[in-house]
């Protein structure tokens, strides 16, 4: 899964140069559709009705939800409109369907213009209450997560809201230690930006959200691409952009990182996570620039820079509130190569009751393919099937006990990729279907007889495993050919292709010149070999792993208009192994370790901590209360110290020895600095790969002692036949 629609939201304008007037001067432009925009939308509505996988009708039910996802886009938590804001446009709301068949967009640019003006008029509000101070001893709170709350009733109901949610950004500072001069000057500034930045607004602002508005009320993966959101979208797919290589989306006033490119500089720091916050950027020793509430584009603009530079991000870890510990990253910008991409193995060494096995590790980024060396003839072109199964060979000759397919974080690519990757752990056989608008299905398979590997097999999983990773998971589940082990994949079994507007009235030039822009739409649906489809539910691990995500808010379900799962009839397929006699020990073994090894106690601990705070919806505005709360943060994280650093606690032993063949990177003064929760993070996942080397060698343990359970191709030596 590429998921490349990171720039949902393109907003309103580039950076501010500082000749630009001062914000209180300062008012948004009224905007009106420019020439070609009523043109594109109606254009857009025939290619959503013709050629997406489950066309929605453009009648008045589909108008009522396009006016509600274009309102939630430019007011996500109901800060800016008032309830009578939203009164005015009752009758309008059923009737965009007209709107856009009749290309007639007045309606939408209204809305975006009072959006504008009442977001100017609520942070120059703010301004002047940065004047006055907060006393944080009342007893008094804010509501955090406003998506689902009332709209404001009046301006005096809207003016206390932004009162509590000033003095919430002004503790929020204060708690890291800033004094009351450099809150009130920061503070000023982010407001001061934004009020800049709606004073740059633009027609293609207007137009690109109101257009994600209707095409994402189709389905989730369905996006309007408008001439620069095409130029993003075809760099990110390219990797030609230099910089940090990482997806990025705008949600709730946050720089969110969606997705974290395979070889890139954030995903290989290991310190960057999907989720993660970007609430600063500082370019090398230069002051940090808080980036809070900034539009996406301006975040951007600042990220990226020339090869071989420093940038520096200040992150709220996604597992973290408001009030959570910042971590500083330090990245040199570079383009991403294919090598950076590529897989890469390392032996992990597992001693348990005085027996060693060795478990071989692939970590797999991305389904990749140099489709321009294949394309020419080259014997020797990349992909991932090819590096992994040159991998396998070289695991082989180091005589590994069992091998672990990392897929973590993996988000897709090439289906091809996911057919022959399958292939190299089974016999011929089908892999996956797909299954188009018409009904067409089509059955991709494995057709080279035999595999590169025969022994045991797990692979490992989280949330951000999707797409042709799903793909993958899923058919070596169908097969029993290995253990899936991890979090519940993000269940993404959607195909998309891009269709260039411009393209499609390429006998008018004046109207090619005039750039309509490109849908991304949704054309059809993945299915696994025993009839299901990877939609929506993903893969369920067969011994799940705790995670951090949450799935109301990462993963397809996630999306309240996701297409939803569906079975269709099975296609015939051999079971290559039975792991019904294997599961319940492994399980117990499994089980046994979460609860008597340390860092999974805490780990645990953590998750239900996480999980407490995402159901809080109020937070408070008082200092002594938000102090006491910190404090006893600091306090549990101290109190565990002495057990880790004994490997004990309570005089109980970590039950296994773990060692590793894998080269380590030495540690660097940014890891020594790195000591909040995005290390943390970073432990956790190790200590979940740790766990599946765990399983494996359970596994080979078990099977040693009854060869006749579970993978009945590690005693035989050969495949079955199917």
């Amino acid at each position: 899964m590429k998921r490349t629609s990171l720039w949902l939201i393109l907003a309103i304008a580039t950076a501010v140069q500082a000749t630009t007037p001062d914000a209180s001067t300062l008012q948004p432009p009224e905007l009106k559709p420019l020439a070609q925009q009523p043109r594109a939308a109606h254009l857009a509505a025939e290619v959503l009705n013709r050629f997406h996988y489950q066309p929605v009708p453009l009648d008045h039910t589909l108008a009522e939800k396009v006016f509600d996802r274009y309102v939630k886009i430019l007011d996500p938590e109901r800060l800016f409109f008032i309830q009578s804001d939203i009164d005015r446009w009752k009758d309008a709301r059923s009737h965009l369907d007209e709107a856009i068949l009749k290309e007639d967009l007045a309606t939408p640019f209204d809305l975006f213009n009072l959006y504008s003006r009442r977001a100017v008029e609520r942070f120059t509000y703010a301004r002047e209450l940065l004047k006055t101070g907060f006393d944080f001893q009342v007893q008094e709170s804010y509501q955090a997560r406003r998506d689902k709350a009332p709209w404001p009733q009046s301006d005096t109901d809207a003016r206390e809201l932004w009162r509590k949610r000033v003095k919430g950004d002004w503790l929020r500072l204060k708690l890291t230690g800033k004094d009351d001069k450099s809150i009130a000057e920061t503070l000023d500034k982010r407001y001061e930006n934004f009020i800049k930045r709606m004073a740059k607004a633009k027609s293609e602002d207007a137009f690109q959200a109101f257009m994600n508005a209707y095409t994402m009320s189709v389905d989730p993966h369905t996006n309007y691409l408008g001439p620069q959101a095409s130029e993003d979208f075809d760099i990110s797919m390219k990797l030609s952009l230099v910089g940090i290589g990482a997806a990025l989306e705008e949600k709730d006033e946050y720089t969110v990182i969606r997705e974290l490119i395979p070889g890139s500089p954030a995903l290989l720091s290991g310190k960057l996570k999907a989720g993660d916050r970007i609430v600063g950027v500082a370019q090398g020793d230069g002051p940090m620039v808080d980036v809070l509430g900034w539009r996406l584009d301006d975040t951007v603009a600042l990220i990226r820079g020339t090869a071989d530079t420093t940038v520096v991000l200040d992150i709220l870890p996604a597992e973290v509130g408001p009030d959570g510990k910042h971590n500083r990253v330090t990245l040199i910008r570079k383009k991403v190569s294919l090598e950076e991409q590529a897989a890469k193995k390392s032996i992990q060494t597992i001693t348990e009751g005085g027996v060693t096995h060795r478990i071989g590790i692939i970590s797999l980024p991305g389904f990749y393919e140099d489709f321009a060396a294949h394309a020419r003839g080259d014997a020797n072109y990349r992909s991932a099937s090819r590096d992994v199964a040159r991998l396998l060979r070289e695991l082989k000759a180091e005589k590994v006990d069992s091998v672990l397919i990392d897929l973590r974080d993996n988000g897709g690519g090439s289906l091809t990729e996911a057919i022959e990757l399958t292939g190299l752990f089974i016999d011929v056989g089908p892999v996956v279907m797909q299954k188009d608008a018409r009904g067409r299905i089509d059955v991709g398979r494995d057709t080279r007889p035999g595999a590169e590997w025969t022994g045991p097999l797990g692979v490992l999983i989280n949330r951000g495993s999707a797409s042709a990773s799903e793909i993958f998971a899923a058919a070596i589940q169908d097969y029993s050919r290995g253990l899936i082990i991890g979090e519940p994949s993000f269940g993404k079994g959607t195909v998309q292709t891009i269709v260039d507007m411009d393209q499609l009235t390429r006998n008018d030039t004046t109207e090619k010149s005039k750039k309509l822009g490109e849908i991304k739409l949704t054309i059809a649906q993945f299915f696994r070999i025993n009839g299901g489809t990877t939609q929506l539910r993903g893969v369920t691990p067969d011994i799940p792993l705790p995670g951090f995500s949450d799935p109301e808010l990462f993963g397809e379900s996630s999306y309240e208009n996701a297409l939803p799962w569906v079975q269709i009839s099975k296609v015939e397929y051999q079971p290559q192994a039975d792991f019904t006699d294997l599961l319940p020990t492994l399980l117990a073994r499994h089980d046994k370790r979460l609860t008597t090894d340390p860092e999974f106690r805490y780990l645990n601990e953590d998750l239900e901590q996480l999980a407490s705070e995402r159901k809080k919806t109020e937070v408070s505005l008082n200092e002594t209360d938000r102090r006491r709360a910190q404090e006893a943060q600091e306090a549990r994280q101290k109190a565990r110290e002495p057990a880790k650093s004994a490997g004990t606690e309570n005089g109980a032993k970590s039950p296994a020895k773990l060692a590793t063949t894998a080269e380590k990177a030495s540690a660097t003064e940014e890891d020594d600095q790195d000591d909040g929760e995005g290390k943390t993070k970073k432990n956790a996942k190790d200590l979940l790969l740790q766990e599946a080397v765990h399983i494996l060698g359970d596994e080979v343990t078990l099977l040693k002692i009854h060869p006749g359970q579970g993978n009945r191709a590690l005693t035989a030596g050969t495949m079955p036949k199917q």
